[in-house]
């Protein structure tokens, strides 16, 4: 197996008295596409968002390439250099044209050099299909377009490990393809990605491994062959059975 990119371990996260995650280990490794499955609320945002440190967790721990998230010392800005996340909103900038809007991150973050950086947001958008569109605004574009920017946008950071949490939730039907189609050709060419997703055929296509997560706690995990094939909890065929 490839190195350990992300681990979880016995994660433990309360809002007040509500435990949204119940002791949750998880491995992700270089390459590896881990797909998130559940029914709304049982946790999978919540996951992400900790492992993005937009959250603090009340117990267990978190390390990227074995070292530990959690140290005071961590600067959580560097962290999500190398762990990007990309939301159910697009969270593009109105103002800005969509090149703008990928140049962002690289040349103020970053401080890379302008030109390359362009050069390099170019070639992400002719990557996504949408380099003719690069001068214009984002409400121009659809919302499939939108969130395929959104997600160039986080590719163009160079990140280790990408987390997406339920981007097709906010589109139209008719525009699910197209970013999903993009996933894919990520998944192919070795991505690191950590997905919450209610896309079942998706996640059976493209996923290494599925966990399933029921109210806070990830209680099976296995290939996709496992688990849609043969899946040991009752809670899992259950909830299978509805989004079938």
């Amino acid at each position: 197996m490839s190195e350990v990119v992300l681990e979880l371990d016995n994660v433990v996260k309360r809002f007040d008295d509500n435990e949204v995650l119940s002791g949750v280990s998880l491995r992700l490794h270089r390459h590896e596409v881990v797909c998130l499955i559940g029914a709304s609320g049982s946790g999978k945002s919540t996951l992400l968002r900790c492992a993005n440190l937009l959250e603090t967790i009340d117990s267990g721990s978190i390390s990227l390439f074995n070292q530990s998230l959690l140290d005071d010392r961590v600067d959580p800005d560097l962290v999500r250099r190398h762990i990007a996340m990309v939301f159910q909103t697009f969270n593009l900038f109105p103002h800005l044209s969509v090149l703008d809007n990928v140049l962002l991150g690289p040349v103020h973050a970053l401080k890379r050099n302008k030109a390359e950086a362009r050069e390099e947001a170019r070639e992400m958008l002719s990557r996504i299909g949408l380099l003719e569109r690069a001068n214009e605004f984002p409400d121009r574009l659809s919302g499939g377009q939108q969130q395929r920017v959104a997600i160039a946008r986080s590719l163009v950071m160079r990140p280790t490990l990408l987390l997406l949490d339920e981007v097709t939730s906010a589109l139209d039907p008719t525009l699910v393809g197209e970013v999903l189609d993009l996933l894919r050709d990520l998944a192919h060419q070795g991505t690191t990605m950590l997905i919450a997703t209610h896309e079942m055929n998706f996640a059976r296509d493209v996923a290494h491994q599925i966990a399933y997560l029921d109210r806070g706690v990830l209680l099976e995990q296995g290939t996709p062959d496992e688990l849609f094939t043969n899946p040991r909890h009752e809670s899992t065929k259950n909830f299978l059975n509805r989004v079938r």
